[in-house]
C-alpha cells in the first residue's frame, strides 16, 4: 500500500426523500462509511458527501396527499433519514439536499454546456396523460395488463410476474394509478441527451476505472445492445428545477439528482475553505468514488460519466456496486415481516452488531447478502463478545485490581505482537478492495490467537504465586496491546466500540500506524462493559415489530372498531342484468336494483358464475361504499361473497321473502 497522502471524495446513492431508512438501505451506507473511515484512519483526505434526493412526481404527490408543500416534506423526511443514519454511525462530512441553490446553478450550467456542445436535442414524443389529474404520467403511475404474459395490475415499464420490460403504450387496458381513468396519449416536446456520442470515451473510461468484473460484464451486454439516448425532461406539474428557457418543463430527477453529489461537495467546500474546482475540473488528479446498489449501475457507469465528460467535468475514479439484502433467505417484504425499518432495529439492538455483521458478509461484488437472524446472533456473540471483548475484560481486570491500573514497561512476547502487526498490510488491502469479509476473518483469527495466548499463560493461576506477580502484569499488558491492535483494525467497522477503547486506554484518536508502538508504562481506566450479548428475545421482538409495522402503518385501513363496522349499510340487492367484460379475467358487470334505485357494480366472480345464473338472484350489497372509478367504469358498491377463489366463490345468501333495498342487520 502506498504511503502517499490521497485526496478523495466518496458518495453513497442519495436516499429518496419520501420514506424511512430500512435495513436494505443500510447495506450501502455502512459499506461506504467503513471505507471512508478506513481511508481517514490511514491519514488520507477523504470527504464523504451525500444529500436527500428531493425531486420528482412521487414526492409531489405525497406532499399533496399530506396537504403540505414538497419542500416541507423533503425537509422533514431528510432530517429523519439523516438522524437514523447518524445513529448507525454513518458519519457524513456533508449531508445536503438536491433542492438547493448550488444544485440548481450546477444543473443549469451543465445543461447549457451540454446543449452548447451539441449533446442535447429536442423531439416530440407521445406520453400517457391523465385528463382528470391534468398531468403526464411517469411509467410507474400507469398500470394495466402485461402485453407478454397477460398478468393484470402490472406497472407501465415492467411486469413483476414474467419480468418483461416494455413501453407504457404497450400495456393492455392501461389506467392511471392516480385516478383509475384510462390515460390518453398526447404529444409533448422533450429534451434528450445523446448518450451514443460517448460510446468510445466510455469504453476508455471503463478500462481505466477498475470496475469490478461483474459490472464490466454487464456493461459489455449494454454496449452490445446499443446505447439509448436519455429523456432528461418532464412536463408540469412536477417538483424540481425548471429547464432554462422553458416555463412548463423541468429537469428529470435523474439529471439533477447525481449533480447533487457535486452540489453537496460545493456546499461543504465553501463552508470549509476548500477549492472546489481542484476536485472537479476535467484535469483533476484527485479521486472520486461512488458507492451504489446494483439496480442503478447503468445510470452511474454510462449516463453519469457521459454527462460529466460532455460538460467538461472530471469523471469518477471508480464506481462500486453492492447487491440487495435478503432477510432469512427471502426478499424484504412487509407481509412476511422481513421489512425492517432502521428505527425498529434501533429501538432494540446496538448498531455495532449490524455494522460488524454486514462487514462479515460484504465483498466487492454485486452478490446479494443475507441477514439470517440466527446466524446474526451466533456470529456477533461469538466474534465480538466471546472473542474480542473477552480479551479486554480478562486482562484489564487484573491491571485494574492488582496493578493500580498501570501497564507494565515491557511486553511478555514481542514476537507475538509483531505477528499481529505483520497482518497489517493484508488487512489494509482487504479494506481498500472492499473485501470486508476477508478482513473480518483475518482479524478474528488474530483474536483467536490472543485468546489462546491468555489461556496458555493463565494469569488467574499465576497471580496466586507472588513470584510471578510481575509476569502477570506483563501478560495482561500483552493481552491489552493485542486487543488494542485488533480494535485499531476494527475501528472503521465498530467506531462506537473503538471510541470506548480509546477512552479506556487513555489515548487520543487513533491512526492506522499507531499499531507500530505498543502502549506501555501508562495508566488505563477501570474497565466497563463495552458491549453486551445479543438476546434472542430482542431479535425475535424486532421481527414481530416489523410485522406489526405494516399493521400500524395501515391501521386506518385495516383495523376497524365495532362502531366502524356498524356504519356499513348492508342491503338486499336484486341482480337485474349481468354482463361479461371480455378484457377482464375476473370481473362481471352487474346491474342491481335496491328498491327502485339501480346500481352498477363490478364483481370479481367471473370464474364461479355464469351471467344467466345471476339474473333474478338476490345478493347482499354494501350500499354505502364510496364509488370507485375503474378502467371499465364506476363501481357503485360491493357484492359480498366468500371462498378461496376460482370456482369456489360463494355469494352470500338472502332469506326468502326479503325485498330489494331491505336493510340487513
Amino acid at each position: 500500500m502506498t504511503n502517499i497522502k490521497r485526496n478523495m471524495i466518496v458518495t453513497s446513492a442519495l436516499p429518496y426523500a419520501n420514506g424511512s431508512i430500512h435495513m436494505g438501505h443500510l447495506v450501502e451506507y455502512i459499506q461506504t462509511d467503513i471505507w471512508v473511515r478506513y481511508q481517514k484512519l490511514k491519514g488520507h483526505n477523504c470527504f464523504y458527501v451525500c444529500a436527500a434526493d428531493a425531486h420528482g412526481t412521487p414526492i409531489m404527490i405525497k406532499a399533496d396527499e399530506e396537504g403540505i408543500k414538497p419542500e416541507d416534506l423533503v425537509k422533514r423526511i431528510s432530517k429523519e433519514q439523516y438522524n437514523d443514519l447518524n445513529d448507525f454511525g454513518v458519519n457524513f462530512d456533508n449531508f445536503y439536499s438536491t433542492h438547493s441553490p448550488e444544485n440548481q446553478k450546477l444543473a443549469e450550467d451543465i445543461f447549457k454546456t451540454l446543449k452548447k456542445n451539441n449533446h442535447i436535442y429536442t423531439k416530440e414524443i407521445e406520453q400517457a396523460y391523465d385528463e382528470e389529474k391534468k398531468m403526464f404520467l411517469p411509467d410507474r403511475f400507469i398500470k394495466g395488463v402485461c402485453p407478454k404474459c397477460k398478468s393484470e395490475d402490472q406497472y407501465g415499464d415492467a411486469c413483476e410476474n414474467c419480468g418483461a420490460t416494455y413501453n407504457p403504450n404497450e400495456l393492455i387496458d392501461p389506467f392511471s394509478t392516480l385516478s383509475s381513468s384510462k390515460p390518453v396519449w398526447k404529444k409533448s416536446k422533450h429534451y434528450f441527451f445523446k448518450l451514443n456520442n460517448f460510446e468510445k470515451s466510455l469504453k476508455e473510461w471503463i478500462k481505466q476505472s477498475n470496475l469490478h468484473k461483474s459490472i464490466s460484464n454487464k456493461l459489455s451486454e449494454w454496449f452490445e445492445a446499443g446505447l439509448q439516448d436519455w429523456d432528461i425532461s418532464r412536463d408540469e406539474p412536477y417538483f424540481g428545477f425548471k429547464i432554462p428557457g422553458e416555463s412548463k418543463k423541468y429537469f428529470y430527477v435523474w439529471l439533477d439528482a447525481p449533480i447533487g453529489y457535486l452540489a453537496s461537495f460545493l456546499n461543504f467546500a465553501e463552508k470549509n475553505q476548500i477549492e472546489y474546482d481542484s476536485y472537479f475540473n476535467s484535469e483533476s488528479e484527485y479521486e472520486l468514488f461512488h458507492f451504489i446498489g446494483k439496480d442503478i449501475v447503468y445510470f452511474h457507469t454510462l449516463f453519469w460519466p457521459a454527462v460529466l465528460e460532455g460538460a467538461n467535468i472530471r469523471k469518477p475514479t471508480s464506481v462500486f456496486a453492492h447487491g440487495f439484502l435478503t432477510i432469512n433467505g427471502k426478499k424484504m417484504s412487509k407481509s412476511r415481516g422481513t421489512f425492517i425499518n432502521a428505527k425498529t432495529y434501533l429501538n432494540l439492538l446496538d448498531p455495532s452488531f449490524i455494522r460488524y455483521y454486514y462487514a462479515a458478509k460484504l465483498g466487492p461484488s454485486m452478490e446479494d447478502i443475507d441477514l439470517n437472524t440466527g446466524d446474526f446472533v451466533a456470529r456477533v456473540n461469538s466474534d465480538l463478545i466471546g472473542k474480542l471483548i473477552n480479551i479486554a475484560s480478562r486482562c484489564s481486570g487484573f491491571i485494574n485490581k492488582q496493578f493500580n491500573n498501570e501497564l507494565s514497561e515491557t511486553l511478555d512476547d514481542f514476537d507475538l505482537y509483531n505477528q499481529f502487526i505483520e497482518k497489517s498490510e493484508d488487512i489494509s488491502n482487504h479494506f481498500e478492495n472492499r473485501e470486508y469479509s476477508k478482513a473480518m476473518r483475518e482479524i478474528m483469527l488474530l483474536a483467536d490467537s490472543a485468546n489462546r495466548y491468555i489461556e496458555e499463560k493463565k494469569p488467574w493461576v499465576m497471580i496466586k504465586n507472588t513470584d510471578q506477580r510481575d509476569e502477570v502484569q506483563k501478560v495482561c499488558t500483552q493481552g491489552i496491546n493485542l486487543f488494542r491492535i485488533l480494535m485499531i483494525y476494527l475501528s472503521p467497522v465498530i467506531p462506537k466500540i473503538s471510541d470506548g477503547v480509546v477512552e479506556l486506554l487513555n489515548e487520543k484518536k487513533w491512526k492506522w500506524n499507531d499499531i507500530s508502538q505498543p502502549l506501555l508504562g501508562t495508566k488505563i481506566k477501570k474497565f466497563k462493559p463495552l458491549l453486551t450479548r445479543i438476546e434472542n428475545e430482542k431479535v425475535e421482538k424486532m421481527m414481530v415489530s416489523s410485522s406489526d409495522d405494516k399493521k400500524n402503518n395501515s391501521s386506518n385501513e385495516s383495523n376497524i372498531t365495532i362502531d366502524d363496522f356498524l356504519k356499513i349499510d348492508l342491503r338486499v340487492g336484486l341482480i337485474t342484468q349481468a354482463e361479461e367484460i371480455e378484457e377482464a379475467d375476473k370481473l362481471l358487470k352487474l346491474n342491481i336494483d335496491l328498491d327502485g334505485e339501480s346500481r352498477t357494480i363490478f364483481a370479481g366472480i367471473k370464474s364461479a358464475y355464469k351471467t344467466n345464473e345471476l339474473i333474478g338472484r338476490q345478493v347482499v350489497v354494501a350500499a354505502n361504499l364510496a364509488p370507485r372509478k375503474m378502467r371499465f367504469g364506476v363501481s357503485e358498491g360491493m357484492v359480498l361473497a366468500a371462498g378461496p377463489g376460482g370456482e369456489d366463490i360463494f355469494l352470500l345468501s338472502v332469506d326468502e321473502g326479503a325485498k330489494p333495498g331491505m336493510k340487513i342487520k
